[in-house]
Parts: structure tokens; sequence; C-alpha cells
């Protein structure tokens, strides 16, 4: 669990997360829509992040994984490294 947990791509958007908060706190701050486009992007890499999880987590398991996704085509890998533990 640790590894899905510490990744770059979760950690990342959780760090974004809490800086968007903190600007949203701001009182002199107003919501513009270069403010909307940012919480938009946080959205997408949260999604991203989350979406690669679930992917290396089935095929860890010996599920199949998308084309498009970034684990595709190592999912014998690292089934085998799921078993060796």
């Amino acid at each position: 669990m640790r590894k899905y947990l510490f990744g770059s791509g979760l950690f990342s958007a959780i760090v974004a997360g809490t800086t968007l908060l903190r600007s949203l706190r701001a009182r002199d701050e107003t919501f513009t829509w270069r403010t909307a486009l940012a919480w938009l992007n946080w959205g997408i890499t949260l999604a991203l992040a989350i979406g690669a999880i679930t992917d290396t987590f089935r095929a860890g398991r010996g599920h199949t994984v998308a084309g498009d996704s970034p684990v595709s085509g190592d999912e014998q890998k690292l089934l085998k490294k799921h078993l060796r533990r």
C-alpha cells in the first residue's frame, strides 16, 4: 500500500490541492478564470494519478489493463513481482 500512497503522481496532486485550498482561503483573492483552470487541472491530475494506481494494482493481480495505460505490456512482470512476495 505504501508504494501507492507515496507515488509521485498522487503526492504532487495532494500538494497542488493544498496550495489551491490555501489560495482559496485568502480573503483578498477573487475567483477568476485562472483559478477555475487551476482547479480543473488539479482534478485531471488527481484522476490520472488514481487511474495509474488502479492500473498498477490490477496488472499486479493478473488482470488486463487498457492499452493506453502506463503499465500496459508490463502485466506479466508486475504479476511475477507480486507472486514473489
